[in-house]
């Protein structure tokens, strides 16, 4: 479980960051997932290492450009050169009229099969493997925060022992290994839990942009392992984060701290601070670390793999 930061900017981008788009890649799906999907993502993804064909499911916040212009690009680049199979996209109310208006104005004709689905606080999509849900953030226009969850997974399942049990091989492991209790030729019953070790953990990831501290993102990122928030201003600018319902560095840490998330990931940063301006980039950080320490901030092509809790 990778994430890799396709764009940090806020609004605009700069010469160093593009607008907003995060991925999540699951190397055991051969699966990717993006999160936003800006302006300039489709060149994002080609300077790195990510393939348009394994890009599965795009979840959009809300409707503003910067989390939006990139998309229709994206899903034409999927089709013509990048070999996809089957997108999904999901996003607040009026992205599949949009979807749909731009595919018939350019006359946009997938090869693959497109999926768009309408949003609401919730679970909205969910396999055996992961399950996503959705809260609505505090924005100008509605917005959505995404949570992914990874289930948990059997622990190591140990066959040396089965077999000294006298364990058949074949369809009996399977049951084993889901701890279920298995009736063997000879009768006896045997319970599949005493042939695993201990439950892998499943991973929690949660991206929260664009909004200003509300409770509704604090219960979204709940017992994250990661925290991926917005932190668009500085605390010197926290009267237009208020004007413009966005966040500033300190707010996102203070939604860190209340939900007791393991890593918080700033982003979503304004272009003043990378212009001269007297506030830089830096202080963001500090703002933040004050209040939750563990705090990073994002940078575009930044990577980082999402640990099991068992592994620190």
């Amino acid at each position: 479980m990778q994430i890799v930061f396709l764009g940090t900017s806020a609004g605009v981008p700069t010469r160093s960051r593009n607008v907003s788009c995060v991925a999540l890649r699951l190397p055991q799906r051969g699966e990717t997932w993006l999160f936003d999907c800006g302006e300039g993502t489709q060149h994002q993804v080609l300077g790195s290492d990510l393939k348009f064909s394994q890009i599965t499911r795009i979840f959009i916040t809300h409707l503003h450009g910067d989390h939006l212009f990139g998309l229709m690009g994206l899903l034409a680049t999927c089709g013509m050169a990048g070999h996809a199979k089957h997108i999904s996209v999901y996003g607040p109310p009026g992205l599949e009229d949009y979807v749909r208006e731009n595919s018939s104005r350019t006359e946009i004709r997938f090869s693959y099969p497109l999926d768009v689905h309408t949003v609401k606080a919730g679970t909205i999509f969910e396999d055996e493997e992961f399950r996503v849900t959705c809260g609505q953030l505090k924005h100008r226009v509605t917005t959505y925060g995404y949570r992914v969850e990874e289930k948990d997974r059997a622990g190591h399942f140990d066959v040396e022992k089965a077999i000294a049990q006298g364990v058949p091989s074949g369809p009996l492991y399977g049951k084993l290994k889901r701890g279920e209790l298995v009736t063997l030729p000879d009768g006896r019953v045997i319970d599949g839990a005493t042939f695993c070790g201990p439950k892998e953990k499943g991973r929690r990831v949660v991206y929260c942009t664009d909004t200003t501290y509300c409770q509704s993102a604090i219960e979204l990122s709940r017992d994250a392992d990661l925290l991926i928030h917005e932190a668009t201003f500085a605390q010197a600018d926290e009267e237009l984060a208020r004007q413009s319902t966005h966040s500033t560095a300190e707010m996102a840490a203070r939604v860190a701290l209340a939900a007791e998330t393991k890593l918080l990931i700033m982003t979503h940063f304004s272009p003043r601070y990378m212009t001269g301006n007297p506030i830089e980039p830096d202080q963001l950080l500090r703002e933040a670390r004050a209040i939750f320490p563990h705090t990073e901030m994002a940078r575009d092509f930044m990577t980082f793999d999402v640990p099991r809790r068992d592994e620190g």
